[in-house]
């Protein structure tokens, strides 16, 4: 049995018959192209999985992919605009605010929520933002920085 989806990925809609417990994550991935979206954990704990579903962040590994019928998804590949980065990804680039890069992306799409609903978060309000995203190689501390910068950018 299948179920007939039409979900709009980065501005491209995809129409397609999906098993009804298809995971969101996996319907992106078998897209192709759209690998920046990671499989970490399977049970909603590192955030590697994060996209925006109609602007707001969500664990992909976590909603199936009949849910976001008709829904506009947005993943790391999305945010870059005409061949350039988005400030929040060029903020982690310009601060290092990456090294394996493996959590990154789930990263980037927590920062761009943060950011939507608090423009200048504290230190601390940016370590309670991406609490639900974990990355194995930082301390976190460049992640912070990334987080600090993009803000400032994106303020002007």
């Amino acid at each position: 049995m299948t179920v007939r989806v039409s979900i709009t990925v980065n501005g491209r809609r995809f129409d397609k018959d999906v098993e009804p417990r298809q995971l969101l994550v996996h319907f992106i991935r078998d897209l192709g192209g759209f690998t920046g979206t990671k499989v970490g954990c399977d049970t909603s704990q590192c955030g590697s999985c994060t996209v925006l579903l109609d602007g707001i962040a969500v664990k992909s590994c976590t909603c199936l992919a009949a849910q976001a019928d008709g829904a506009e998804v947005t993943t790391i590949e999305g945010l870059a605009a005409d061949g350039q980065l988005h400030p929040i990804q060029e903020a982690f680039w310009n601060t290092h605010g990456l090294q394996c890069g493996f959590c990154t992306p789930g990263m980037i799409m927590a920062t761009h929520e943060l950011l939507r609903t608090n423009a200048t978060p504290t230190d601390e309000a940016i370590r309670h933002g991406l609490a639900g995203n974990f990355c194995r190689c930082t301390g976190y501390q460049n992640i912070v920085k990334a987080v600090r910068e993009a803000a400032t950018v994106m303020a002007k």
